[in-house]
């Protein structure tokens, strides 16, 4: 299958970057290229980019849009190691950094990669092809792990009693594909909790995040992108759920923040001054239009910072 995939918030989330013809930009979580390709229609022959992305399936694609472009530097790492693809390059520092985090069109499409509760497949979900899968998780860890996992990830309130069953059936047999977890899950639900959106939707989601640490992926990389950028340079990134836009609006706020001593002091004496400014106080949504034409789009949240 080819790595394909709608690139959300497109020209937002690219003219969010402010980008100077001659600047230096990071497509953190390249993908498909499609954020890629809109930037470098706006560089000129001395601007750079730098396209990392972890899956081994995107560079494939990357290198063949990308690969002839003298532009164009690629890496196929995680964007939390955002400092040293950044080091490895010779680049100092950023004008601009864009993040489109989570899992991808082509991902959740391709049936083999585990990502979806829709077809059967192998239970795996690794967005870098390393490491432990879905199945590795399902598989070992106690129903306590298990549920804390559902919890915190999924925000499923029936964590514990999904995760109880999720251990009884695998001592009859390892739970190796996606369908077969999704109908222990159908049974874990309430009947009338099934009516709200499909059963499995949450605890994929939390097993998703879980074998990624995507959220603690995003808070180093959030931190790394950061302090690599250039003064006036911006951070823009796009989540779609609820557990990435708080981290990243935490993370945001902390960067604006200035001084921290109590209200009753007459001076500051703490010193602190803002690193950046937002530059929008409320996320940018995906207008009507978009999600029309693109369902998946519907929760995507984007959000800007500027360094001082």
């Amino acid at each position: 299958m080819e790595f394909s995939h709608i690139s959300v918030l497109l020209s937002e989330a690219v003219n969010a970057l402010n980008i100077n013809p001659d600047g230096v930009y990071v497509d953190a979580t390249a993908g498909g290229g499609g954020h890629s390709g809109e930037i470098l229609k706006r560089l000129s022959p001395n601007g750079r980019l730098v396209c990392i992305d972890q899956d081994p399936d995107a560079q494939a694609v990357l290198h063949r849009r990308f690969g002839e472009d003298g532009r164009v530097t690629l890496a196929e790492d995680n964007y939390s190691n955002i400092e040293r693809v950044l080091n490895s390059a010779g680049i100092e520092a950023a004008d601009g950094i864009l993040m489109d985090i989570g899992v991808s069109s082509y991902q959740l499409d391709c049936v083999e990669r585990g990502f979806s509760y829709h077809h059967d497949a192998p239970l795996d979900m690794r967005m870098s092809k390393q490491g432990q899968s879905a199945a590795d998780l399902v598989n070992s860890l106690s129903w306590q792990e298990l549920a804390e996992i559902f919890s915190k990830y999924g925000e499923e309130k029936f964590s514990a009693r999904i995760a109880k069953l999720i251990v009884e059936e695998r001592d009859t047999a390892p739970i190796e594909n996606t369908l077969r977890l999704a109908e222990i899950i159908r049974e874990g639900y309430p009947q009338a909790a099934r009516r709200n959106g499909h059963p499995a939707r949450k605890v994929f989601q939390a097993l998703r995040i879980a074998v990624n640490d995507e959220l603690s992926v995003l808070e180093r990389g959030l931190s790394s992108a950061f302090a690599r950028l250039s003064s006036g340079g911006r951070l823009a990134v796009i989540t779609f759920h609820s557990l990435e836009d708080r981290t990243v609006k935490r993370r945001f706020l902390k960067f604006a923040e200035g001084c921290t001593c109590p209200p009753q002091f007459p001076v500051c004496v703490c010193g602190k001054k803002p690193e950046g400014r937002l530059i929008s106080g409320k996320p940018i949504a995906p207008s009507e239009t978009e999600v029309e034409g693109n369902p998946r789009s519907r929760t995507a949240k984007l959000r800007v910072v500027e360094k001082i």
